[in-house]
């Protein structure tokens, strides 16, 4: 008995070997959203930065970007899905309950048996998704996961609340994870505000839409988040000079650019993507990090800092290395 209770034998860790997104083919500008509600193009670019979002059509569901995702980080890392051993998914526009959406992607993609987990932090989900991979990992329960960020914000927007249509947007990212003796996935820094966790509301109440208080999250974000990122940093046994990319939750380029002046950051790789992909929660992460490493934009090898905030009122910070080689 004594052995069957044995810790499992550990690994030294894991790290990204695959990076994929996609993005609904519908692109809806600032001056289409200008004659559904009262606004404007320069009034959505002043107050969020953002140009143009994606928008997924009525029958393209969340599972359905997730999965799309999730092919092309496999296909990235070189495998196939059957070499995948768990699949994580983050998302809190999930429409279906059962089976959860990782389910729904593993039955897509055709994997044979799989560990299927749902996380529903908000924006933030993707990150925790990621240390829960890299946990598995390192206690040698799997050997390769696939994390994804997938959302269909569209479907919880009330479209008639400038304050909030103007934010969302539809798709989705992934990480593949692979065990490895040289670590390249750092601790994770997690935590919530209870006191704020009507910041951002989804429930029957509003009729499951997105509602927030933004003034209350940027005055967080100014006050609460570079403290969070120095302490993912240091965990990581770095020191904010040896970061090269920064990838914060897309929410609003008036938060990112800030943030990364906060954080010494702003002659490095800050990933805004919020421009032409608006938010999308969960995947805003996952998702602009594999644009933009796709495009070349982001260099092999490179330490990374990750922070995702928001419902719940939850948030999360790690240190992650890109692949350690180009696509």
């Amino acid at each position: 008995m004594a052995d069957m209770l044995n810790a499992p034998r550990t690994v030294a860790g894991s790290r990204i070997v695959g990076l994929g997104h996609y993005q609904p083919e519908r692109v809806l500008t600032n001056a289409e959203l200008a004659t559904m509600v009262d606004t404007s193009d320069e009034w959505i670019r002043t107050r969020t930065g953002i140009v143009e979002r994606h928008i997924a059509r009525d029958d393209e569901t969340v599972a359905d970007m997730a999965a799309a995702a999730a092919r092309a980080a496999i296909a990235d890392a070189g495998l196939t899905p059957g070499e995948v051993e768990l699949v994580i998914v983050a998302s809190t526009s999930v429409m279906d309950h059962s089976p959860n959406v990782a389910g729904r992607v593993a039955a897509e993609l055709g994997m044979t048996s799989p560990v299927i987990i749902d996380v529903n932090t908000a924006c933030s989900g993707f990150e925790h998704g990621i240390a829960l991979a890299d946990a598995s990992i390192r206690s040698a329960q799997v050997t390769r996961a696939v994390v994804i960020g997938a959302e269909k914000l569209s479907s919880i927007t009330d479209w008639s609340d400038r304050t909030t249509c103007v934010l969302t947007a539809d798709g989705a990212g992934a990480f593949v994870l692979e065990a490895t003796e040289e670590p390249g996935v750092g601790p994770i820094v997690w935590g919530s505000e209870p006191t704020m966790s009507r910041a951002v509301i989804v429930e029957e109440a509003t009729d499951n839409k997105f509602t927030q208080d933004g003034r209350m999250i940027l005055r967080w974000a100014m006050s609460k988040a570079a403290a969070i990122n120095h302490e993912a940093v240091r965990t990581a046994g770095l020191t904010m000079d040896d970061i090269q990319v920064f990838v914060p939750h897309q929410a609003n380029l008036r938060i990112i650019e800030p943030l990364a002046e906060q954080l010494g950051l702003t002659d490095r790789t800050v990933v805004t993507d919020v421009q032409v992909s608006g938010n999308t929660s969960a995947a805003s992460i996952p998702l602009g990090l594999s644009k933009w490493w796709h495009e070349g934009r982001i260099p092999a090898n490179a330490p990374t800092l990750l922070f995702g905030f928001g419902g719940g009122f939850a948030y999360a910070s790690q240190v992650v290395l890109t692949p350690d080689r180009r696509p």
